[in-house]
């Protein structure tokens, strides 16, 4: 797996409205209405990150969701991380 290019980056987050360029990561926070929804949504994330074997760091507050996204075996952004963020926002609606 390689690095994505900083265009590449750009581009995808362009198209992903909320997501955040941060060093070598990119993440966002999703809101649910509660703890319980806050939840159904990370194991439903942990299903898709599993089947991608690609997994994020995630921080949940309550009824907030953070996802940050990096590769760690290249030290930044790969394919795999927008790609799985564009999966997330699918599974986020």
């Amino acid at each position: 797996m390689q690095r994505v290019a900083e265009e590449e980056v750009a581009a995808a987050l362009a198209g992903m409205p909320g997501w955040e360029r941060h060093d070598e990561t990119i993440a966002k926070t999703f809101k649910r209405a509660d703890f319980v929804q806050a939840m159904e949504f990370v194991n439903a994330l942990a299903v898709m990150a599993e089947d991608a074997r690609h997994h994020p760091d995630i921080d949940i507050r309550y009824n907030r969701v953070t996802i940050r996204l990096t590769t760690h075996d290249v030290g930044g952004l790969t394919q795999a991380d927008l790609d799985l963020a564009l999966g997330i926002e699918g599974l986020a609606g």
